[in-house]
Parts: C-alpha cells; structure tokens; sequence
C-alpha cells in the first residue's frame, strides 16, 4: 500500500515510524512559535501536511502518543482522530491538556501517531428483529467482574 504525503508548509516533516514495529507514524507539530497548554486548555496544532489514501477502504486514525499522554497528560481532544479516505485537507491534531500543570508544545515536536488501518464499509439494512444470543440486550457489567 502506498499513501501520498504533501507538504503544505516549507516547514513541515514528513511522518515516520520510530522503530520498524511501530504501529503508528509520529506526526510533528508544524508551528513557528511554542504553544503553552495549560490544565483544561484546547489547542489545534497544524501538522503541515496532507495526505492522500488509496481508496475507501482504508482511513488515517490519529491517537495520542504514550509518552505525552501518561506523562503529561497531553492527549486527543477528541478521543481518536478519524480521516477519511476522500479529504485532502491540512491534518491537525485537537490537544488538550488534561493535567494540572501547564505543558508547552515546541516547533516539530512530535504530537500524535497516524495508523493506518482498514474500514469496512458495510450496506446498512433496517429490520424490525435481531437474532437472539446468549448474552441478550446484557450492556455494561452484565458479563461480570472478572
């Protein structure tokens, strides 16, 4: 598979795995000055980049890196980044700072990690019932503890 990365900044760095297992790509914060986070704050932080997927099959997930989110507390606003197959626009990563201390995002820092991954696209079918299971409509905690 091949994915087609644009620069859309002079500046910009172009996403990379750290190691060969990595799952995810770091992407970097494409800014010119730092951006200081404080407890509770939002941010949108520009990556500088574009890319394009090869079909609807497929889409760019964006999840919190480890480091920033266990240590500082510096993860998704938005749970999990979702792009689609068909945009084409500037990737950004929504930061907030869920720590209670203040933590500043330097130029080409490395803010999130992109996985690609496959999306199944299924056809959408409205019935009047479902098939039974042993499980039923038991939601959260019916299957115990352990």
């Amino acid at each position: 598979m091949e994915i087609k990365i644009k620069k859309l900044k002079e500046n910009a760095k172009i996403p990379k795995r750290a190691t060969s297992g990595s799952a995810g790509m770091d992407l970097y914060a494409c800014i010119d000055e730092p951006i200081t986070l404080a407890p509770g704050q939002l941010a949108i932080v520009p990556t500088g980049i574009a890319i394009a997927l090869p079909d609807n099959r497929c889409a760019a997930f964006l999840y919190a890196r480890s480091g920033l989110g266990v240590k500082h507390g510096i993860c998704l606003s938005n749970g999990v980044g979702v792009i689609d197959s068909d945009y084409r626009g500037e990737i950004c990563a929504g930061l907030c700072n869920v720590s209670d201390k203040p933590y500043t995002i330097e130029p080409d820092e490395r803010v999130c990690q992109m996985v690609i991954a496959p999306v199944l696209t299924p056809d959408v079918v409205e019935v009047s019932e479902l098939d039974d299971t042993d499980r039923g409509e038991g939601g959260f905690g019916s299957t115990g503890k352990h």
